[in-house]
């Protein structure tokens, strides 16, 4: 085990560190709070000369147990939480990994420009663990995920090396494999395990000019899922919303997240003053944002004319303008899985907790998918899951809650039917979080051995005396 000064064994701060949102309580040998890059370096030297693992972690929102360890050393990036070098001209922005994703966002505005990526953590997630997870958000929607807007990366190897990393800015380029063209793809997504990302640099985009977020109610999820399929093609046709120019004089969605009947009913226990009409069993919420000169008059008549064709209660739309209405809104949506997270943890003592999935298919199929998932878990008798999200991206979020271990394991069984038909559908088992600890048993549904293997020898090649991140992934 390392004996750097930065490092603790004190039992009351490793507990600190044991859990995550996933539900899991792992308690590492040690935790080490190191206060600057060149700490990382040397705590990562000292961890490879005593063969100590190390699991890097900020702010712990992972769902998947990636961010906690019960082997070796848990390393705290908090405190890299630097903001600065805001460049309005390039549109960029140079970050620590310990910042939180809202504090980069306010910097961003406060300089007139946006940081796109919205995971729902976002005061409770920090870029570092965005980047490691590839983490999206509703605005992903229209601006893709994290790996998009990551221009340059500081990346600490395991053996302690510090490696500055930038995208090229090549149009053309046939020097060598693919793989090895920009190797900023390496680290976006590899959820600590090739390297400790310990500062970004992030590109921005410049701010709407208005966003005006609608919350429209329907009868049933069916009718909801439909009016998002004809959301999404009124405005990008069938391109993808990322690249897909606008259509002009249309609707501008940059989310289009949705909200099944128990999830309303969440909501309107956060919020009384949200008390939908009985009737109304399911939630569409959408941000309006185009370009400069976008018509917004002409867009919301859009938006009620497609409601009203979709069977909408359109007398109960509820309007959000202006920044404090938008945080708002998002605090409702964000009421969703916090909920679920506290009626999890109370399962904890009984071998139970939440149970997350962030699968997704081809947006078309989704109503498809979950019908087939609702099935499967009606058919084990398992409680129905809250479901809610990106459905725009054909990727919900199924929040379920075993009471007990038994109940744990049966719905684990469940799961693997559900995403076994998933990835027949042409979708992924894991559209967000990432693979971390608990979705291990799940990769070979979709990873075939070759490419499990090209993974295993891009690890072994960045860390071959596997400390870093065990257990995630791979």
């Amino acid at each position: 085990m390392i004996t750097h000064d930065l490092v603790t064994t004190d039992l009351d701060v490793r507990r600190a560190f044991a859990r995550d949102w996933s539900g899991m309580e792992l308690l590492a040998d040690g935790v080490a709070r190191p206060r600057d890059v060149a700490d990382v370096c040397a705590l990562l030297q000292e961890a490879t000369a005593t063969r100590t693992p190390v699991t890097a972690a900020g702010l712990q929102s992972s769902t998947t147990g990636a961010s906690i360890t019960d082997r070796g050393l848990l390393l705290s990036l908090v405190a890299l939480d630097r903001v600065h070098d805001i460049d309005v001209v390039r549109r960029t922005i140079r970050v620590g990994a310990g910042a939180r994703v809202a504090d980069v966002r306010r910097a961003a505005a406060e300089a007139g420009l946006l940081f796109a990526p919205d995971p729902t953590s976002e005061e409770e997630s920090t870029i570092g663990g965005a980047i490691a997870c590839n983490a999206s958000g509703a605005r992903s929607f229209r601006y893709g995920a994290t790996r998009a807007h990551v221009r340059a990366l500081t990346v600490a190897l395991a053996d302690g090396t510090r490696h500055e990393l930038r995208r090229p800015a090549l149009e053309k380029n046939t020097v060598g494999f693919p793989i090895a063209h920009d190797p900023v793809d390496w680290f976006v997504g590899s959820e600590g395990a090739l390297g400790v990302v310990v500062e970004a640099e992030l590109g921005l985009l410049p701010l709407p000019e208005m966003v005006t977020g609608l919350a429209i109610p329907f009868p049933s999820s069916a009718h909801a899922l439909a009016f998002i399929v004809a959301a999404r093609e009124s405005a990008y046709g069938d391109g993808n919303p990322i690249v897909a120019p606008l259509r002009e004089g249309g609707i501008a969605p940059r989310c289009l997240e949705f909200f099944d009947e128990r999830a309303v009913e969440l909501v309107r226990a956060y919020d009384p003053a949200t008390a939908w009409s009985a009737d109304v069993r399911a939630i569409v919420y959408t941000e309006d944002a185009g370009a400069h000169g976008h018509d917004t008059d002409a867009a919301l008549d859009g938006w009620l004319a497609l409601a009203e064709a979709h069977a909408a209660r359109t007398e109960e739309i509820r309007v959000y303008d202006g920044d404090a209405a938008l945080a708002d809104a998002r605090r409702l949506r964000h009421a969703v899985p916090s909920t679920m997270n506290e009626r999890g943890a109370r399962c904890r003592a009984q071998g139970g907790r939440k149970v997350s999935t962030d699968w997704a298919v081809p947006y078309r199929r989704l109503a498809e998918a979950l019908d087939m998932a609702h099935a499967l878990a009606d058919a084990a008798g398992i409680e129905r899951s809250v479901t809610y999200g990106h459905a725009g991206n054909g990727h919900p979020h199924q929040n379920f809650i075993a009471r007990d271990a038994d109940a744990l394991a049966e719905l684990q069984h469940v799961l693997t039917e559900t995403l076994t038909r998933v990835v027949a559908m042409g979708g992924t088992v894991a559209a967000e979080h990432g693979i971390g600890k608990l979705k291990q048993k799940w990769l070979p549904l979709q990873a075939t051995p070759l490419q499990v293997h090209v993974m295993r020898s891009l690890k072994h090649a960045l860390d071959p005396l596997g400390l870093l991140a065990p257990g995630n992934v791979l």
